[in-house]
């Protein structure tokens, strides 16, 4: 009889907890039709932490019902853009409102309202999901649940950061943050990247298939990381190999990296120190030992940057040193002029930065390197002609022996690539929120009311595809559009052949925002753009790289059909990346 109530409770609440879904879409039907916007009505809100984990699920099921192909199947899903591109907006307009139970999501799909957004930091504000408390859509109406953990905590894990703070903190932390990324890091983060690429390729190439590119790429990401964030340079080990026992690795660092990153809800939800409870599951407890050895290893670089610093010493060139460096010349020069020392970083605060340029840059830059080799590799004639530029710019030098301030800005065509591949899949999008009050915006020639809680997002990969701004071929993998040619001026010279240029995004009203915009643009950008070119030097230079054909196929079918796996199976996970990588089967060859 016990057993009967206790189940019969949930099922007498259920019509209470449908009544509130129902008014809650009313109320927020009732705001979304004043902006004279599009609306489509999800019964879902986006947000909602567990239909993150089951909306793909779900929505494969519900596309087997007769009715399954409706409003619901197309956009009740996380990374439902990638797949529908600009149609939504073909069809509907540049701005649509989706309407949830739990909040309003006005997806964009214009450049210059966008840039707007950007602009007006104080009017458009992260979203409350990422600075505080959220209802929980479906369960709080319930009353089992009132909030759920910030998604910010993830990133707080160490500390503070440029990533998790608002104001004049975050003014603060990006002061410091910003002049760290100075040439000096990326020279290094050059030097690593073609020695990273170099043992990669020497490994690929010595094997007549490989499926390990995504697991690859992640080992390169990390090892560049490494050297470019703490000094420390290891060898390039392959998926399948074993690291000698008397080598030193980089595992510790790696491991406990990876496993932060893949177990990053239970860190969410129990917080750091909770997860070494012993009644916890074992798996739990090696998320918190992942932690310590993060830690540690942090610590160590610290320390040893500010003893050097201290000594006067000479400094390696290295992020860890060049944030320990500008946070205490910060410190000094707030203290001479104002009599205190309260300016800088705390040494938590540049743990909090650490880890967030490991997190934001490891598997971001990974995954994009994934997804740029295999377009490349439906590419031969792309292959060639970035081939072409390196070994043009590198006549006489080893790879190896090149500097990034002689070789970078002489590779226009490699960095187009980076472009294109980041234009038609970026890692990931930035999410804004009119707050507690509504704002007005621009929206093509009418000025739209955009009402109060409102989160706002960018579709990036509708703005990035949209022939509207990038033409007929806006689907297409093409890196040439990001190369101008100027021919020569001086007359007394015989013709000569054009000179090449990068056409690098204006900074306002552009469609293109792969490393978001505003004045909370990417601070990595321009180190996950090195690091990708001097892989592409690494990789390209001497080889070539071709799907492997699956019986029954030649080479252009298998180029078909690695492009059609591209294009279909690459969605969000933590990040955008190939669902199943190891499904692209890829060939080296030697030029």
């Amino acid at each position: 009889m016990a057993y009967s109530i206790f189940l019969l409770v949930p099922l007498a609440a259920l019509p209470g907890t449908v009544l509130l879904i129902l008014y809650r879409l009313l109320v927020n039907y009732s705001a979304a039709r004043k902006t004279g916007l599009p609306i489509i009505v999800l019964p879902v809100d986006c947000g909602n932490p567990l239909w993150l984990i089951l909306d793909r699920k779900i929505a494969q099921w519900v596309r087997r019902l007769p009715v399954g192909s409706g409003t619901f199947t197309r956009f009740n899903w996380r990374g439902w853009e990638i797949l529908d591109r600009y149609q939504a907006h073909q069809e509907l307009g540049d701005g649509i409102l989706f309407v949830t139970p739990g909040k309003n999501y006005l997806q964009l799909c214009d450049a210059e309202a966008v840039s707007e957004i950007f602009q007006r930091r104080a009017d458009f504000l992260r979203p409350p999901e990422a600075t505080g408390k959220i209802p929980l859509p479906i369960l709080a109406y319930t009353r089992l649940a009132e909030t759920h953990p910030k998604i910010s905590e993830m990133l707080n894990i160490f500390g503070p950061n440029v990533g998790t703070t608002d104001g004049t903190q975050w003014q603060r932390h990006r002061k410091i943050t910003a002049s760290s990324f100075n040439e000096q890091v990326n020279q290094r983060v050059w030097i690593e990247s073609i020695i990273q690429s170099t043992g990669l390729i020497h490994y690929w190439s010595s094997k007549s298939s490989i499926t390990s590119v995504a697991a690859d790429t992640r080992t390169v990401s990390l090892h560049v990381m490494s050297g470019a964030i703490f000094g420390k340079s290891y060898p390039f080990r392959g998926a399948d190999e074993e690291v000698p026992t008397t080598t030193e690795s980089s595992s510790g660092y790696g491991e406990a990296l990876k496993t932060i990153l893949d177990r990053c809800i239970p860190l969410v939800v129990l917080g750091r120190k909770n997860l070494s409870k012993p009644w916890l599951p074992k798996s739990f407890r090696e998320l918190y030992h992942a932690t310590l050895v993060f830690q540690d290893h942090m610590t160590k670089a610290y320390e040893g940057g500010k003893r050097a610093m201290m000594r006067n010493d000479k400094l390696e060139n290295n992020l860890m040193t060049s944030l320990v460096r500008a946070s205490l010349v910060d410190a000094d020069q707030k203290g001479r002029t104002s009599g205190s020392h309260q300016e800088g970083l705390t040494e938590e605060e540049v743990y909090g930065n650490v880890f967030v340029f490991n997190f934001a840059g490891h598997d971001a830059t990974a995954n994009s390197l994934a997804i740029g080799i295999c377009l490349l590799a439906t590419r031969p004639d792309v292959q060639d002609w970035i081939a072409e530029e390196i070994n043009t710019t590198l006549t006489g030098v080893e790879s190896r022996d090149s500097s990034y301030e002689a070789v970078f800005p002489h590779l226009p065509r490699c960095l187009a690539v980076v472009y294109e591949t980041v234009r038609l899949y970026t890692a990931v999008a930035i999410a804004k929120s009119t707050g507690s009050s509504p704002q007005s915006l621009k929206l093509g020639t009418n000025t739209v009311l955009i009402p109060k809680n409102t989160v706002i997002i960018p579709n990036y990969s509708a703005l990035h595809t949209h022939p509207r701004y990038w033409g007929d071929d806006s689907l297409e993998f093409e890196p040439s559009r990001w190369i101008t040619h100027t021919p020569t001026t001086n007359r007394s010279s015989p013709p000569s052949r054009p000179v090449e240029y990068f056409k690098e995004p204006t900074t306002r009203n552009s469609p293109f925002v792969g490393w978001s915009g505003g004045a909370r643009s990417c601070p990595g950008r321009k180190f996950a753009q090195v690091e990708f070119v001097g892989v592409l030097v690494g990789l390209f230079r001497d080889f070539r790289v071709l799907p492997v054909p699956f019986k029954g196929e030649d080479e252009g079918m298998a180029r078909a059909r690695l492009l059609h796996q591209i294009r279909t199976d690459t969605g969000m996970r933590l990040l955008l990346q190939m669902l199943h990588p190891e499904r692209a089967v890829l060939e080296w060859k030697k030029r």
